[in-house]
């Protein structure tokens, strides 16, 4: 079994930025099927005149508790993420792929045929 996170806003479309995103879609990859289960994420959202706002967690820390939801998979597709998040869920033993597709659905099938390739490009660089 294997279980492949997804962060996202609707439940069908994957987040572009990790740190933006509400929820975490978690499939869980068995021999019988794939079961789906929606988590909150802490999440922190940038306003029009450019003020965070955070909900769940602290100035430090940003990475590890936007994490703990996920503590137990093994895989997060995400459509992209600030450099920390990144080398937080690396150092996390996570495998990180961050992908172009939008749709939650076709990126699990991609991953699951082996398609599903990572773009480095869309790790955000933070000031």
């Amino acid at each position: 079994m294997i279980k492949v996170a997804f962060p996202t806003d609707d439940g069908e479309t994957i987040s572009r930025h990790l740190g933006q995103a509400r929820y975490y879609v978690v499939a869980q990859i068995s021999e019988t099927g794939i079961a789906l289960e929606q988590r909150p994420k802490p999440y922190h959202q940038v306003h029009e005149e450019g003020h965070h706002e955070h909900s769940g967690h602290g100035e430090n820390g940003l990475g590890q508790k936007m994490l703990e939801p996920i503590a137990d998979c093994q895989v997060l597709i995400s459509g992209g993420m600030g450099q920390p998040a990144y080398q937080h869920a690396i150092s996390t033993g996570l495998q990180v792929v961050l992908s172009s597709e939008k749709s939650i659905t076709n990126a699990l099938d991609a991953f699951q045929a082996g398609k599903l390739e990572s773009d480095p490009r869309r790790i955000h660089s933070h000031r």
